[in-house]
C-alpha cells in the first residue's frame, strides 16, 4: 500500500502557485513532490509462512486486494500496494523497510516477532469458507498418544513449527508440558507426515482448522486420532508496524479493509485472495494466546 502523505496540501500548493512559477522550475518541483510522495510511500506485506503460493504467484491478487483498498479509502488511484510472502525470512526482509506499515500475518508470525516489530493489532482476518477464530489441533496415530509425555522422543510436524512457542504455548499448552525431547519441526508436508503417523511411527502434527476439516477424507484417516484440540484463537492479523503510519492514516486503512466484504466491485479481490471478511480483534482470544506464548520458553 502506498500512502501519500501531504497529497492534497502538496497540491493544493502548486495549483495556487502555478501561474507564476516558470516552466523549467515547475517541472523540478513537480519531480520534487514525486520523489517526496515516492519516499512516503507504505505498502501492506502479506506473510503465511508454509503457505501455498509464491509471491510471484500471489502478485496478481495482491494488485487486485491493493485496487480494492484503493477504492475503499477513497485514495488516489495507484496509491495502494500489496505484496505476499511465504518465507519467514523473505516476509521479514521485507517487513524491514520503512515503507512496510502494515502486515497482515498467521497469529504464529505474529507472537513470535510482536515485540522486535513493534506490531500493534487492529483487525483480524476471516478465510473464505472459514471462522474469524480456529483451534489447532494435534494429530497421531490411533491409541499412541494420550498425555504429553507420550511424545518424548517423537516430532512433531506443524505449519507453526516455525514458532516453538507457539505450539509449546497457545496450541498445546492447555494440555500440557511437552517434554524436552519433543522436536517441532516446521513443515508443510501435511499429508506425508500424516501417512507416517498412520504407520505407527513417532511423528505427530499439529493441524490448523482447515487442515484437521480435510482429515477426514483421507484413506487412511480410521489409523489417526485427534489427541487434543486448542482453545480458539484468530487465524490472521492484520497490524501497523512501530509509528511508521500516522494515526489517521491506519485509522483510514482499517476502516476501508471493513468495507471491502460489503463492496461488490471488492468480491472478486477478496475472492483472488481467498478471504471473506476483515473483522475487529477478538481481545480475550488474542490475550489469551499472547499470555500463553509469553509463558513457554522454546
Amino acid at each position: 500500500m502506498a500512502l501519500l502523505f501531504g497529497y492534497d496540501d502538496g497540491m493544493k500548493t502548486l495549483n495556487a502557485t502555478s501561474c507564476y512559477i516558470p516552466a523549467a522550475v515547475m517541472g523540478f518541483v513537480i519531480a520534487a513532490a514525486v520523489a517526496v510522495s515516492a519516499a512516503a510511500a507504505t505498502t501492506l506485506v502479506v506473510c503465511a509462512p508454509g503457505y501455498p503460493g509464491s509471491t510471484l504467484e500471489a502478485q496478481p491478487a495482491m494488485d487486485g486486494l491493493a485496487d480494492a483498498m484503493v477504492r475503499a479509502a477513497e485514495w488516489p488511484e495507484g496509491s495502494i500496494s500489496a505484496a505476499y510472502f511465504e518465507s519467514e525470512n523473505d516476509g521479514l526482509e521485507r517487513i524491514g523497510k520503512v515503507d512496510a506499515g502494515l502486515v497482515l500475518l498467521t497469529l504464529p508470525m505474529y507472537l513470535k516477532h510482536r515485540v522486535d516489530l513493534g506490531l500493534t493489532a487492529h483487525l483480524q482476518v476471516q478465510p473464505t469458507g472459514r471462522t474469524c477464530n480456529e483451534s489447532w489441533t494435534l494429530v497421531a496415530g490411533k491409541d499412541l498418544v494420550k498425555v504429553p509425555e507420550d511424545l518424548a522422543g517423537w516430532e512433531i510436524l506443524s505449519l507453526a513449527g516455525h514458532a516453538p512457542g507457539f505450539v509449546r504455548g497457545p496450541a498445546l499448552g492447555g494440555w500440557g508440558t511437552l517434554s524436552d525431547s519433543t522436536t517441532i519441526i516446521f513443515s508443510g508436508k501435511v499429508l506425508s507426515g500424516l501417512r507416517s503417523a498412520s504407520r505407527g511411527e513417532h511423528v505427530a502434527l499439529l493441524l490448523d482448522g482447515q487442515q484437521f476439516a480435510s482429515l477426514e477424507r483421507l484413506p487412511f484417516a480410521k489409523d489417526l486420532e485427534a489427541v487434543y484440540h486448542s482453545p480458539s484463537f484468530p487465524v490472521s492479523l492484520v497490524c501497523s508496524v512501530g509509528n511508521r503510519l500516522k494515526p489517521d492514516r491506519v485509522h483510514e486503512l482499517i476502516t476501508a479493509f471493513m468495507k471491502l466484504d460489503s463492496d461488490i466491485e471488492a468480491e472478486s479481490a477478496m475472492a483472488g485472495v481467498r478471504l471473506e471478511r476483515f473483522t475487529e480483534v477478538d481481545p480475550d482470544a488474542l490475550e489469551k494466546a499472547t499470555t500463553a506464548f509469553d509463558g513457554v520458553t522454546e
